[in-house]
């Protein structure tokens, strides 16, 4: 199927691992041309640069970050049809909500919720100016599934939801759609790497990493952590013009969990 992506210009934050690396080899399979957004290149980000799409490095919760990231994206190919609010970020609260200090909201609420804010205000005047542009924005389910062992994550990821949906309504007769993807675990270092979310549970609580990570799923219908690639195929799909008219929609990537139904 041809998604029509042929030449479109995608800003994807996040892109050095993960699902914001499968989104950016997605749209680059598709013929996108890609500002791969990130703080640090690693060979997997070089490995796709190699074959046409161009890294930046930045922090995109420094207040200046987003707006750089969207310069550089319009000096280098003249315009921006697609923006892919990814990065984001995790740490389990393991001693509990009176535990979780300001600078932990602070960090949680910049990295998951202001730089997506910030970024989608710096790319939107580009983005009116192009026909059928679109913004995807990963969300959670924790947006919807409240988790006390990450309260400020499970806050931030809410509030992002409830932006892009207002960012539809505002931006919809404009010609910019706005959507969001929620998964559930998925297969990536955040959860099951090194300091990810199961081995930092683990040490809290004295269990294995592995049981961690099997408790995780355990309530879920497919019995499996979600795949990057899942999520960046529907994402790579929303950004289309395949899914014209849709917009202000969130779409859950969590093998079924109960709880989100």
């Amino acid at each position: 199927m041809d998604l029509g992506l042929n030449d479109k210009v995608a800003i994807v934050t996040g892109a050095s691992r993960g699902i914001g690396l499968a989104i950016v080899d997605g749209l680059a399979r598709e013929g996108a041309k890609i500002v791969a957004v990130a703080r640090t290149l690693t060979p997997e980000l070089e490995a796709l640069a190699a074959t046409g799409v161009t890294p930046f490095l930045v922090d995109v919760t420094a207040e200046d970050g987003p707006t750089a990231m969207v310069e550089a994206a319009v000096e280098r190919f003249g315009q921006l049809d697609i923006l892919v609010n990814n990065v984001g970020g995790v740490r389990p609260r393991t001693s509990g909500f009176l535990e979780v200090s300001d600078a932990d909201w602070n960090w949680a609420l910049s990295l998951n919720l202001m730089s997506a804010v910030r970024g989608t205000r710096a790319a939107l005047p580009e983005l009116m100016k192009r026909p059928a542009s679109s913004i995807v924005t990963i969300s959670s389910v924790n947006a919807v599934l409240p988790d006390p062992s990450v309260i400020d994550y499970s806050a931030a990821k809410a509030a992002l939801s409830n932006f892009s949906k207002s960012i539809s309504k505002e931006f919809g007769p404009r010609g910019v759609r706005a959507n969001t993807i929620s998964p559930g675990p998925v297969e990536t270092g955040l959860w099951l790497g090194h300091d990810g979310v199961a081995e930092t549970v683990a040490q809290a609580t004295g269990k294995d990493p592995a049981a961690v990570a099997a408790d995780a799923v355990a309530g879920i219908p497919t019995g499996r952590f979600t795949t990057p690639r899942e999520v960046a195929d529907l994402a790579v799909l929303l950004a289309s013009p395949r899914t014209a008219n849709v917009t202000g929609s969130n779409y859950a990537v969590d093998g079924g969990l109960p709880e989100t139904l």
